[in-house]
């Protein structure tokens, strides 16, 4: 995905890293500082990032501590796999309320050309209350792809659900021109049978 959209002022984001290894030490957490630098870097405000097991009540709790925080948008990376304790989109559909199921597909999409079972992570995307939840895979390279298509759509989620309304007249005139391209008439939306 292309462009870039801003989140409005003052947005703040949420990094929660579900991994087992990394909550006991076992290694150093890599791919929860890369996705807080990145989102600082799209305009959000966010702390480090907060370590949980890969267990579903300690997930489910991290996601809805952030809710009731009104943070803005969290963002979870690892446990989206096929493992006995990935358990993260399980703990993520405890907590939306409306899920977000073209955001899920573009983030499993973005990376498969590299890596083919990128499409084998069952992440999710939704919101709950004003809070929007996404589910990023644990490596860095997840990470950075899903980074790549946040940054395209993820601020006018944001205003979206701060109240900002549907769309602006920018996203009616690219609509608009979009609508003329396919069918040659300015503003005429091609009908479907």
């Amino acid at each position: 995905m292309s462009g870039s959209s801003s989140p409005p002022p003052g947005a703040r984001a949420r990094v929660v890293t579900v991994s087992d290894r990394a909550y006991g030490g076992v290694y150093p957490d890599r791919s929860g500082p890369l996705l807080v630098t990145g989102l600082a870097a799209l305009g959000f405000a966010v702390g480090p990032a907060q370590v949980v097991p890969d267990e579903r009540e300690r997930i489910t709790a991290a996601l809805r501590a952030a809710v009731a925080d009104g943070i803005d948008l969290v963002v979870t990376t690892g446990g989206t796999g096929l493992g006995p304790r990935d358990v993260t989109p399980e703990a993520t559909g405890d907590v939306i309320e409306r899920p977000i199921p073209g955001l899920a597909e573009a983030l499993r999409a973005a990376g498969r050309d590299a890596v083919p079972a990128a499409v084998l992570s069952r992440g999710l995307a939704g919101t709950a209350a004003a809070t929007l939840v996404v589910n990023l895979p644990g490596s860095t390279g997840g990470v950075r792809d899903g980074l790549g298509v946040l940054a395209g759509v993820v601020g006018h989620a944001v205003a979206q659900l701060r109240g900002a309304g549907d769309h602006t007249a920018a996203d009616h005139t690219a609509a608009d021109q979009t609508a003329a391209d396919h069918t040659g008439a300015p503003g005429v939306a091609e009908t479907a049978e």
